[in-house]
């Protein structure tokens, strides 16, 4: 009984011990690129409501990945901004033509 325990055991961890080493040939497990975001903002355009909602972060081991997080968000703000500074650009345009209609309407 000894015997067959000890010949049970010396197989289970020569199997163990092949599974884990891959018997030698190859890899193990393959090299898988880690999950990382590719850009799905257009680069061409300014980003739409449409964009922001399609848009899926890559999820890492505690959650979000926060470079890929700040990315977007640093983006997102951007654009933002610049949308901002149009809108003021073209108020303060509207009141300037508003204004001129305004003086030559009275002379």
């Amino acid at each position: 009984m000894f015997w067959f325990l000890l010949i049970t055991m010396v197989v289970v961890v020569a199997a163990v011990t092949l599974a884990v080493v891959g018997g030698g040939e190859g890899e193990v497990l393959p090299e898988v690129a880690p999950e990382q975001l590719v850009d799905p903002l257009p680069a061409g355009r300014q980003v739409d409501r449409a964009d922001v909602e399609a848009l899926r972060l890559p999820v890492g081991l505690r959650g979000y990945r926060m470079v890929d997080v700040d990315d977007v968000l640093v983006r997102l703000g951007a654009e933002l901004a610049e949308r901002d500074a149009r809108i003021a650009e073209l108020e303060e345009a509207l009141a300037g033509a508003s204004a001129g209609d305004a003086d030559g309407e009275g002379a």
